[in-house]
């Protein structure tokens, strides 16, 4: 005897779109919201209640879960996870939504490839390099990198980048 699986197709779903934005497909892309001239690549899932800026990019197989939200002009590459169970009792919260913490991405903030985000509070002009792992708040502009990211060069913000 065979069982059968649940299966659940991937698509777009209840998102408020602003103007003039691109997706690629396949992603899976739900209840959300995604502001104007922004572009979300191949292979990424937005999660339930996310809400993204003006002219964001997330790039390719990016994983954006519920209770991020991200500013405007934010670039996001390839790769980057975002995660809301910090695991504060030792292990995953099993599905108890209350034990999970919000993530906020200020303006024109680059995340490089396959950085992983817990839940923090990354300040706007920041420069999260390729790999990093952000396991605290940020709150001066700079270069951030490493595992757990730590800041490399201070930066001055320019408004508007």
């Amino acid at each position: 005897m065979t069982n059968k699986p649940a299966v659940k197709a991937i698509g777009v779903r209840s998102v408020k779109f602003g103007r003039n934005v691109t997706i690629v497909k396949p992603s899976n892309i739900y209840g959300c919201r995604i502001g104007d001239d922004s572009f979300v690549g191949p292979f990424v899932e937005i999660q339930k209640g996310v809400v993204i800026g003006k002219a964001c990019r997330i790039q390719s197989h990016s994983f954006i879960c519920e209770l991020v939200r991200i500013g405007d002009r934010v670039a996001v590459a390839h790769g980057v996870m975002f995660i809301n169970d910090p695991y504060r009792t030792g292990g995953p919260a099993k599905g108890d939504r209350t034990l999970w913490e919000e993530t906020v991405i200020g303006d024109d903030v680059s995340i490089g490839s396959n950085a992983t985000i817990l839940p923090v509070r990354v300040c706007a002009g920041t420069v999260i390099g390729a790999g990093a792992v952000v396991t605290r708040d940020i709150l001066e502009p700079g270069i951030y990198a490493g595992n757990p990211a730590r800041l490399l060069r201070r930066l001055r913000r320019k408004p508007g980048r």
